[in-house]
């Protein structure tokens, strides 16, 4: 552990509660020792703290008194509990109190490295993979926190949210600390934004990459959506003890608010805007993208095996960052050029045939729009895309995910993505109620759609089958099956190849 030796996992309660701004109780709380903090009444150990949390199906509060009686010796909750012999602590939001507490607990480990967060609604796991490669390539050990999984170094650990619950995440920062790394890239969420997840995270460069329609049914609208990601800049504070930078969009219209709400130097990446950093000269190739990378310290040229516009977003996002940290030019270029892509974003699957099949986790309107945009640029004949939308999730969406895929397909395939507690008859009706265009099939059944579209695929024509990405399963009624778009899709060519 760097600067000291090994912390470890005790605290007395009362240095533990310092950390709150205000808090109530009618018990003492001198000389009491702690061993843990938890929310999760079945993990409860002797000596631990419960936080009573409410979540969006279960309330922590309806648990106090078993963690009490699993060993608990205090409990934080909003509203008085009878918990005896456990103390209980009342503040107001248990959410944003366990972040503190957990930042406090861990000893604040993000004071230990730089943090890097990056927000928006699309690009922010392929723009963290891309400071992952280009910190690595300067010689630096990195932790990740993102969708696909957390890293540390080389190793992986499963994530389960894009963005840990704060309990989680100063737990895993303070695992880093122990690994000694260098440097943090992490994609955070509007929800973890929202809800506090973050606070306690001692960010130093933000960044923005986009903001479309998604998660409405979270948020009210896209004005409420904006306020969540406004959260990870306003959080970067007002002072200038250490170098804070806001990196930013300047063609996204949503860059100006989020740049009013920031006391820190911004820094500004662009392709059609003048901004610090942009991307001139560029051109599109099915296996690689071109361009002229303009920044303050230089100018180089990028042959990226990453393909289309909203790649060159992320790398330039990246490149603003790595900019910020001062390195150099060379080594962002090769980190760039090398980086073989992300796995389901954009990604190609190959068996030997005689046209293109590409996975991505394209969910969105916008994110789908992009991508099917891309690939209008260097498509020769057909292209085939196979999408879905989600279950119990932003309903407005979906027919806007159908009007785009048939306005740049010649043929849409509509099916089942996650459903999770909706029928997906009913998604799909959804999607195509309204849809004046024809040039789509409905198939409810992913792995069927998938064949379908491939079976009708020719030389030169080109399948997406959009929506899942990485995700290796299909959530069907609170039940995750094993499902993965890129095998599905390389057994049907292979079919196809035989037949």
């Amino acid at each position: 552990m760097k600067n000291n030796e090994k912390k470890g996992f005790t605290m007395q309660l009362q240095e533990l509660l310092s950390a709150l701004p205000f808090y109530t109780t009618s018990q003492s709380i001198k000389n009491i020792e702690i061993n843990g903090l938890k929310m999760d009444n079945r993990k409860i150990e002797n000596g631990d703290v419960f936080v009573c949390i409410k979540g969006f199906t279960v309330d922590g509060h309806s648990f106090a008194k078993q963690a009490a009686r699993s060993g608990a010796v205090a409990v934080i909750a909003e509203k008085p509990l009878d918990v005896s012999p456990a103390i209980t602590i009342i503040v107001p939001d248990t959410t944003k109190a366990l972040a503190i507490l957990a930042a406090k607990f861990y000893h604040y480990p993000t004071h230990n490295f730089p943090l890097i967060g990056i927000t928006g609604t699309n690009g922010k796991t392929t723009t963290t993979y891309l400071l992952e490669e280009i910190f690595k390539a300067h010689g630096k050990k990195t932790g990740l926190i993102g969708t696909i999984q957390m890293k540390i170094g080389d190793k992986s650990y499963e994530i389960k949210n894009t963005t840990p619950d704060a309990l989680h995440l100063q737990h895993n920062f303070h695992k880093m600390v122990e690994e000694e790394v260098d440097i943090v890239m992490m994609e955070v969420s509007s929800h973890a934004l929202d809800l506090g997840r973050v606070y306690g995270s001692d960010f130093d460069i933000a960044v923005f990459t986009n903001l479309t329609q998604d998660h409405l049914d979270y948020h009210k609208d896209m004005d409420d959506y904006l306020r969540a990601k406004t959260l990870l800049f306003t959080g970067l504070g007002n002072t200038y003890v250490n170098e804070k930078y806001a990196v930013l969009n300047a063609d996204d219209e949503h860059s100006e608010v989020i740049k009013n709400s920031t006391a820190q130097p911004v820094i500004t990446y662009g392709i059609h805007t003048n901004a610090d950093v942009m991307a001139t000269d560029i051109s599109f190739q099915l296996k690689n993208t071109t361009f002229t990378l303009n920044t303050p310290v230089g100018k180089t040229t990028i042959r990226s095996n990453l393909i289309g516009t909203f790649n060159i977003y992320n790398m330039l996002a990246a490149a603003s960052v790595a900019v910020l940290r001062k390195i150099p030019l060379d080594t962002i270029k090769y980190a760039l050029e090398n980086i073989q892509g992300v796995n389901g974003r954009f990604e190609q699957v190959t068996a030997g045939q005689k046209f293109a099949v590409i996975v991505d986790y394209a969910h969105t309107p916008d994110s789908l729009e992009n991508v099917l945009e891309t690939i209008k640029e260097f498509a020769k004949q057909k292209i085939f895309t196979v999408v879905g939308t989600g279950g119990d999730r932003d309903r407005k969406k979906r027919p806007l995910m159908a009007k785009v895929a048939t306005k740049y397909s010649d043929l849409a395939v509509f099916t089942s993505d996650n459903p999770r507690t909706e029928e997906p008859a009913a998604i799909l009706k959804d999607m195509t109620d309204g849809l004046m265009d024809s040039n789509y099939k409905v198939i409810e059944n992913r792995k069927e759609a998938i064949q379908y579209a491939i079976n009708q695929a020719d030389t030169g024509d080109i399948v997406l089958i959009a929506g899942k990405g990485h995700e290796t399963y299909q959530e069907i009624n609170g039940i995750r099956y094993d499902f993965d778009d890129r095998v599905v899709a390389k057994e049907a060519i292979r079919q196809k190849g035989i037949n």
